[in-house]
Order: C-alpha cells, then structure tokens, then sequence
C-alpha cells in the first residue's frame, strides 16, 4: 500500500524558515520522481520543486534561491527546505510521487503571516 506522509507545516513569520517533509513507503523511490505541490485558497494547485529518480532538481522561479528539495533515501523520505518566505507561500503543500501512476499526500498547511 502506497502511504505519503507529510509533516513540518505550520505558522511563521516572513523572512523566517520551514522544513518540509515527506515520508513514504509502498514502493520502490528510485523509479519515482518526487514533487512539492502547493495549493493557495482560490487557485490551482502548482508545481514548486521536483527531484527527479537520477537526484536532478527543478523548481518554479518564485522559489528558486529560497527553497530546496532533497531526498534521504535510506530514511524514505523526501524534504522542501523553505527560507526567507513570504505571505505569497502561504498555501497548502502536497506531496506527490510520480511514476507510470501518481500518488498524493494529504497535505500541510504553511502560513507566513506577521
């Protein structure tokens, strides 16, 4: 059973700092690409940062130089480091693991509000 778990949501102020993760289990990470999603209240949902099977990174210009994607495959889990955020983050974030199928977490509120 495929599970994605995300975790380190939460409030903070701008310029401050966060740390995602995403613990899965149910399959085999290295034929997966793995993705941070975000989904602010009236828009749709968008594609942040990936981390491809081979450890390539992509991220979406609002992000680039603050957030970074990484993966610590012995402990099956996957992180979005957040720094210097800003209101505009706030968003519910999703994690996805993408291969022939797509799979989802439940998601993690982040709010960056003073």
């Amino acid at each position: 059973q495929v599970q994605l778990v995300e975790s380190g949501g939460g409030l903070v102020q701008p310029g401050g700092s966060l740390r995602l993760s995403c613990r899965f289990s149910g399959f085999t990470f290295s034929r997966y690409a793995m993705s941070w999603y975000r989904q602010a209240t009236g828009k749709e949902r968008e594609l942040v940062a990936s981390i491809s099977s081979s450890g390539s990174t992509n991220y979406v210009d609002s992000v680039k130089g603050r957030f970074t994607i990484s993966r610590d495959i012995a402990k099956n889990t996957v992180h979005l480091q957040m720094n210097s955020l800003k209101p505009e983050d706030t968003a519910v974030y999703y994690c996805n693991a993408k291969s022939v199928y797509s799979y989802w977490g439940q998601g993690t509120q982040v709010t960056v509000s003073s």
